[in-house]
């Protein structure tokens, strides 16, 4: 039928053509029969046109199918998590400090070095104190022999008991002032009060220092300590020995384990938060005090959890959602194909890549993983998983 039409049209545009050629030749009647014939060539085109868009219009339109990746909803043993994030703290640590004040005439240890109990760190000048105590320990030997010899006389009644206790409170005095001079000069020696690690030195040799003028760090890295709070409501749940882990950014992709080793007695009335803290052993000193860490609790009971992964959800404002992977049926031709549903569920915790699901899916349904922003609901869609990205619950990202 189009074929014929097409051929109308161009014997109109001939016949046209000859009548526009008779126009400037003719009478008047061929003037009029010319007009006619070019206005039946506009109603013959025009009635081709609609003939194809009308055929164009009747034919079926799809889309070709978009290929995803996907993913099937598991159940897992989740155990119960409350996070939080914290300090490391020393199980020992102290800013070591002069307790005197002094010029310091030696340094005993290295920066960054490691100190034994009672190892000597700084030693400031105690030659007048060492002076006085020469003095001191004459006095006090003078003390002493005259307390002798006044027993000696009050035993043979020749000096009054007065007298002889005048000689012990002299003895006594002198015995102090000897001692004060020792202790003086014991404080003027700087030692490490426990085993540890030390930090950078901030005296030198020749440098006046003020009394409780700091001289150098000193941390017991072994174990430690993470500091943290959790909201009142789970202090039920908190006991001691519970599993602790800890991740820092000093330490990417490690996790340290440790033990819940003690829950405050108190609630903090400012922010209603309950002060914990956990013990963990730190061999290599990766984690020092200071330290900025987030921290897990692990609680004891576990619990079922539909676990699908994080690149599956697409997150909204009126609601998060996945795209269920559904067979569906061509009516007309018989045909299955693989569409899209799109389901509104509830997420829970997340772990790494993975996230439970709370509501709206269940276990055993297939969705699609990665690139959900570019799907709509019923999409038909073809499933290659050759590039699907690796899913871990502790991922290690490569540094960029």
């Amino acid at each position: 039928m189009l074929k014929i039409l097409i051929l109308v049209a161009v014997l109109g545009i001939i016949v046209f053509g000859f009548v526009a050629s008779l126009l400037f030749r003719r009478s008047k009647r061929l003037k009029l029969a010319a007009f006619f014939a070019v206005l039946s060539l506009v109603f013959g085109l025009v009635a081709i046109k609609f003939l194809q868009f009308n055929k164009l219009a009747s034919m079926p339109r799809t889309m070709p199918a978009t290929t995803v990746s996907s993913a099937v909803v598991k159940e897992e043993d989740w155990a119960p998590v409350l996070s939080s994030v914290g300090s490391i703290s020393p199980v020992q640590g102290a800013l070591v400090s002069a307790e005197l004040a002094g010029v310091v005439s030696k340094i005993g240890f290295e920066n960054g070095g490691e100190a034994k109990k009672d190892d000597l760190l700084v030693q400031l000048d105690a030659s007048a104190e060492e002076a006085q105590l020469h003095s001191s320990e004459a006095d006090l030997e003078l003390a002493r022999a005259e307390l002798e010899r006044a027993r000696d006389l009050a035993t043979r009644k020749v000096v009054s008991k007065a007298e002889l206790d005048s000689a012990e409170s002299k003895f006594k005095q002198k015995n102090a002032s000897a001692d004060q001079m020792r202790s003086m000069i014991t404080k003027k020696t700087v030692r490490a009060p426990f085993d540890g690690q030390l930090g950078i030195r901030q005296v030198n040799v020749g440098q006046t220092v003020t009394a409780g003028q700091q001289v150098v760090s000193l941390q017991s890295l072994d174990p430690v300590y993470a500091d943290f709070a959790l909201p009142q409501q789970y202090l039920s749940e908190l006991k001691k020995g519970l599993e602790v882990r800890v991740t820092t950014d000093a330490a990417s992709g490690h996790v340290f384990h440790g033990k819940l080793s003690a829950v405050n007695s108190m609630v903090d009335v400012a922010t209603r938060n309950v002060a914990l803290q956990a013990t963990l052993e730190n061999p290599d000193h990766s984690l020092r005090p200071g330290m900025f860490a987030k921290i897990e609790v692990v609680l004891p009971q576990k619990q079922r959890s539909l676990v699908i992964p994080g690149t599956a959800v697409a997150y909204a404002p009126f609601g998060d959602s996945v795209y269920i992977i559904e067979k569906k049926k061509d009516e007309k031709t018989g045909e299955e194909t693989q569409a899209l549903r799109q389901q509104f569920i509830r997420i829970g915790e997340t772990r790494g890549d993975f996230v439970s699901v709370t509501t709206g899916l269940k276990a055993g349904e297939e969705i699609v993983s990665a690139g959900v922003f570019k799907l709509r609901n019923g999409m038909s869609v073809t499933i290659n998983n050759d590039l699907s990205p690796k899913l871990e619950e502790n991922p290690k990202p490569a540094d960029t």
